[in-house]
């Protein structure tokens, strides 16, 4: 018997519902239909800030008619996405039609009214050539990071809100060839993979006493029974870290995801503390040393106070040290130079000269002729 809560994604309905979401959301139309606008944030039916290139700007629009049209969309928007708001849950993940991802917070958790947060994303900024054009990140290190994850190097992308985390793991996603099978695990989805063979799970929420959410842990449990290639997942929040480590340990290396953090060695703390959230109880000292194992690459980026992202570190996580600490060194690092005239900063993210422990790997594997710029980094065996 069907879920009568979830809406059924026929095309008509469908159709229906991106007509009645854009309808609603039609006071901030301006915005939406700009692409340079990244993220759009809706605190009460007047007040209304958006992200332009960095940058946080006051919309001078008119705003929302009332409290009841912005409680309208709100609840189109979480219709559209097959879950409820109001009454027992005070806020919902959901996402537009268009794929941009919507966080919904509504009174009395919200004191101004109904909070609507939008990130948007743009479809051509997925992949790494791009992100070479726009600056945050040079060619050589580009190459560097498609190896890894063609040599099923399990990555880590680390960075704070808004650094464009989502953007680099799409972009990353690029380099997995095409002839190997994906399982997407989200809690809203919003990845967009270009590969034939991948499957997207999502996470969904409690409805009700009868009606059972699904966690990313449970969905992490079905992952492991799909006969994944690569498992993604788009970010670590909770214990499901620890299902994630260890799939990595056994045998399901390639993985990608993201996590909230400010440096590498941070990051891994981080993946140490939610694994030790998770319903399995371990040790410390275990959760640190399979972290320590699993994780290959941290790629740290941020966003820096002229608007820009740039990639901050690539580094190895080369285990612990006899304190039981992370060792973590840098394969390249963002070095900043200084402001020019406009206030926008002037630096570069170099190699540091450290090669990493799978120096090798690319001419063991025949990818020899894929080693370019990187040549140096990737070291080959001297005759």
């Amino acid at each position: 018997m069907s879920d009568p809560n979830q809406i059924t994604d026929t095309n008509g309905i469908k159709e229906i519902y991106e007509k009645s979401v854009r309808f609603f959301l039609r006071p901030i139309a301006e915005l939406l239909d700009d692409p340079d606008v990244s993220d759009i944030l809706v605190n009460g039916p007047k007040v209304v800030y958006y992200e332009k290139k960095g940058k946080l700007h006051l919309f001078e629009g008119a705003g929302f008619p009332s409290n009841e049209s912005l409680e309208a969309a709100a609840a189109n928007i979480a219709e559209y996405s097959g879950r409820r708001i109001g009454g027992v849950r005070h806020s919902v993940d959901a996402r537009l039609p268009d794929g941009s991802r919507v966080h919904i917070i509504v009174p009395p958790s919200s004191r101004q009214g109904v909070c609507i947060s939008i990130r948007r994303f743009k479809k051509s900024t997925f992949s790494l050539e791009r992100m070479v054009n726009f600056g945050t990140m040079s060619s050589e290190v580009a190459e560097f990071l498609q190896l890894a994850v063609k040599l099923h190097k399990n990555i880590v992308i680390s960075g704070g809100t808004g650094s464009g985390k989502t953007s680099l793991l799409n972009a990353l996603s690029t380099a997995i060839p095409d002839e190997e099978r994906i399982i997407v695990i989200e809690d809203s989805s919003e990845l967009q993979l270009n590969q034939p063979h991948t499957v997207y799970l999502e996470a969904q929420p409690r409805l009700s006493k009868t009606q059972p959410g699904v966690t990313i842990r449970e969905l992490f449990i079905d992952t492991l029974r799909m006969r994944p290639d690569r498992i993604v997942v788009g970010e670590i929040r909770h214990g499901e870290a620890l299902d994630l480590i260890q799939s990595m340990l056994s045998g399901h290396e390639g993985s990608l995801t993201t996590v909230h953090a400010n440096t590498p060695r941070d990051a891994a703390i981080r993946l140490e503390t939610l694994s030790l959230m998770s319903d399995v109880e371990i040790p410390v000292y275990v959760a640190r040393m399979q972290v320590a194992s699993a994780v290959h690459l941290v790629v740290q980026t941020a966003r820096l106070s002229d608007g820009s992202r740039r990639l901050q570190y690539v580094s190895e996580c080369c285990g612990l040290d006899e304190k039981n600490q992370y060792v973590f060194k840098d394969v390249y690092r963002f070095r900043r130079e200084g402001v020019d005239s406009k206030g926008n900063i002037i630096g570069k993210i170099e190699r540091t000269g450290y090669s990493p422990t799978f120096a090798k790997a690319p001419f063991e594997r025949g990818m020899e002729e894929q080693v370019k710029e990187t040549l140096g980094v990737f070291v080959p065996d001297k005759p």
